[in-house]
């Protein structure tokens, strides 16, 4: 398989790297001065290579699993087969598995754009940006199809994690899952699973969406130095996974909870009619900061 052209972005503090026809994917996003990673690292010699390896990629037109091979749209029922080979369910959208167009590019900004007919005919534009250490992912997706449908997005960055590694997000309440991983019950975040003050990542394995966020989040990585303040707009859910024993996690900004196109009142879903637009922003700012004002930190609210 060739390999996938990459574009370059680049700042005084950081530099990014990007492979548009892989998803639509960031590949790679570091630190200039010593080349710390502020995503997880991409791996571009994967085999079968997709951007499900890479450090970031777009969620559209829905975030994560959709069960029952399909939903109910207001037609009639909308099929969905498997699009993996390791799951029987719908996962993640479909512009992660296909090329995204350049329309522009410059020092510091892309312009991308897909055009995909699968599973159903829509528009997805991306605008990323990146200026003194500060990263803004803007997604926008047009319906294009005649058949109104239902549609939710968001963005599946892969952090590094160390034992020193902390997070801090507000939530209201957590949607616990089922052995596929597919929402039941939504009930109050647990004791464990608070991240309203800076706390380390849960020690066993976290899959799970939670709701109630006013969009501010904080990535505290003591050991490199450093910290991302993170704002989203258009998204009031996140998705914490944590893998146990892995380098790596995601917190995932999403308009919506896993499987919500069979949940009662299709939660955080927007239904759009041909040439209704639905978009979203996320932005990370790179910020260096010394151990001792990083411990005073941790007893801080977020902000951006």
């Amino acid at each position: 398989m060739a390999e996938p052209e990459l574009l370059v972005l680049e700042d005084r503090l950081t530099r990014l790297l990007l492979a548009p026809g892989l998803g639509g994917s960031l590949v790679d996003w570091r630190r200039r001065a010593d080349s710390q990673p502020l995503l997880r690292p991409g791996n571009l010699q994967a085999r079968p290579l997709t951007a499900r390896q890479q450090a970031s990629f777009p969620l559209v037109p829905w975030s994560n699993r959709i069960a029952g091979g399909g939903f109910e749209a207001p037609d009639g029922w909308f099929e969905l087969p498997p699009n993996t080979p390791d799951s029987p369910l719908a996962v993640h959208g479909s512009a992660w598995q296909q090329p995204w167009e350049i329309l522009a590019h410059s020092a510091d900004t892309v312009l991308l754009r897909l055009e995909s007919a699968t599973p159903f005919a829509y528009r997805a534009e991306q605008r990323i940006h990146l200026a003194d250490g500060c990263l803004t992912l803007e997604l926008k997706v047009t319906h294009l199809d005649p058949r109104p449908l239902w549609h939710g997005l968001g963005f599946h960055p892969f952090f590094p994690r160390t034992a020193a590694t902390q997070v801090q997000a507000r939530a209201a309440g957590v949607w616990l899952c089922d052995g596929q991983q597919l929402s039941t019950e939504h009930r109050a975040v647990p004791e464990e699973w608070n991240l309203e003050n800076a706390a380390e990542l849960p020690a066993g394995k976290v899959d799970h969406c939670f709701t109630g966020w006013d969009g501010h989040c904080r990535i505290l990585q003591a050991d490199a130095g450093y910290w991302l303040d993170c704002q989203a707009e258009g998204f009031d859910h996140y998705l914490l996974y944590c893998p146990p024993g892995q380098p790596f996690f995601c917190f995932e900004p999403v308009s919506h909870p896993v499987n919500a196109h069979h949940l009662p009142g299709r939660p955080g879903l927007v239904l759009l009619q041909a040439g209704q637009s639905v978009s979203g922003r996320w932005r990370m700012a790179y910020r260096s900061v010394p151990l001792r004002e990083q411990a005073r930190s941790y007893r801080t609210s977020c902000a951006v």
